[in-house]
């Protein structure tokens, strides 16, 4: 029937979430004409639909997902019987459906049906998300191959390190993103050969072979050290937010946590250029830090400003070193959060704003907590992971 096609088309693009308002209404007008009858799309239906835009979707996910659809709605509108009310009610099972479709349709169109379920997920564990959405757990006292979502070997993994394999050469890009919790850190070498140390909270997304011809680009949320492997003709340029790093062949840290107002690079070897992220590289007018060197991007107005430091104490991390020089407590409380993987809640506001400099050897919490208490003078409990400071 021409009606039957129609809503097809319409249930298709309703399902993406490319309807307009218009054809939105048509479609719940379907609904409610038809009650969820035997009009009601089939599982071949939705199947062949979701299909178009999904072909990984087994004959077994279709038909669960069609009968959760049905059951959720038969369930609404058997409660809806049971207490007599309204048929407006027969609407909302009908509603119910709908979502279920659109929210069915928008996972798809995100790839989180191919991922691992998220919310089983222990936060604090390692995590790599291939390409088409799937997500592997890392056990950093483990050894393993690291596959594509085909099941190719492109790396192995052992312990806290993951090396990619730099034989087999590919056409197009491919990225990984790997997720370093609180608490822990790891390292990643390239298949180019740049060692990449990460910090704890750290994200960075990376191609798993990179591409002749074209720039080394790897994108960092949190912290990293970059050991990057020489190559002329193929620029490492790292994108932290709205800063772009770029050099050829170099050792520099990166540190671009969302929550700070500033990205800081240090730079240990080398040479790099800082520049914003909606511009082109430009040697003459980008600022190029020497050896020895931060360079401070305001994230706010987009200035980088640069001095001269003592590196180590921003490199310290690696080694399980914290290093604090004339920081403020607040700024402290963060960098221990992220370390510990705790959370510290400080109603203490003259501490907030005081300033420290002090250094720990891999440390529990109790003596670093010790050794502001001892200097300062102040109340703390601790409980799980939560410490309260008074």
């Amino acid at each position: 029937m021409q009606e039957n096609s129609e809503i097809k088309q319409l249930l298709h693009k309703f399902i993406f979430n490319q309807c307009s308002l218009e054809e939105s209404n048509a479609v719940v007008a379907y609904y409610r004409k038809n009650k969820l009858t035997n009009d009601f799309p089939s599982v071949e239906d939705i199947q062949n639909l979701l299909q178009e835009n999904s072909p990984q979707m087994s004959s077994a996910t279709a038909d669960a997902i069609f009968s959760n659809i049905l059951a959720v709605a038969k369930e609404t509108e058997t409660e809806a019987i049971k207490i007599k009310k309204i048929p407006v009610l027969k609407y909302i099972s009908i509603a119910a459906s709908i979502v279920i479709l659109l929210s069915v349709g928008w996972s798809y169109q995100k790839g989180f049906f191919n991922q691992r379920n998220t919310a089983l997920l222990n936060p604090d564990e390692i995590t790599l998300q291939l390409a088409n959405g799937e997500i592997q757990v890392i056990s950093a006292n483990k050894k393993s191959q690291v596959t594509d979502s085909e099941g190719n070997v492109i790396g192995s993994q052992n312990g806290n390190k993951i090396v990619y394999d730099t034989k087999t050469p590919i056409e197009k890009l491919v990225y990984n993103t790997i997720k370093i919790p609180y608490g822990k850190r790891f390292e990643l070498q390239l298949s180019d050969g740049t060692i990449v140390h990460l910090n704890s909270g750290t994200t960075l997304k990376y191609p798993v072979q990179f591409i002749a011809g074209a720039n080394r680009q790897v994108y960092l949320d949190g912290e990293a050290f970059f050991d990057v492997t020489k190559d002329k003709k193929h620029p490492f340029i790292v994108n932290a937010d709205n800063l772009n790093v770029r050099v050829l062949g170099t050792h520099f840290n990166v540190s671009s946590y969302p929550e700070d107002a500033i990205t800081d690079v240090v730079l240990v070897e080398g040479s790099v250029g800082l520049y914003s992220g909606n511009e082109s590289f430009d040697a003459t007018k980008n600022t190029i830090l020497k050896p020895g060197y931060k360079g401070s991007f305001n994230k706010k107005d987009g200035k980088i400003a640069t001095k001269a430091v003592i590196t180590d104490v921003y490199t310290a991390w690696m080694d399980g070193r914290l290093t604090f020089r004339n920081m403020s407590f607040s700024e402290i409380s963060k960098k221990l959060e992220r370390h510990y993987n705790v959370s510290i809640i400080t109603q203490n506001k003259k501490l907030a704003d005081e300033k420290f400099y002090a250094s720990f050897e891999d440390q529990p919490i109790e003596k670093v907590l010790s050794y502001f208490n001892d200097i300062h003078g102040f109340n703390y409990v601790i409980k799980n992971n939560e410490i309260v400071i008074k």
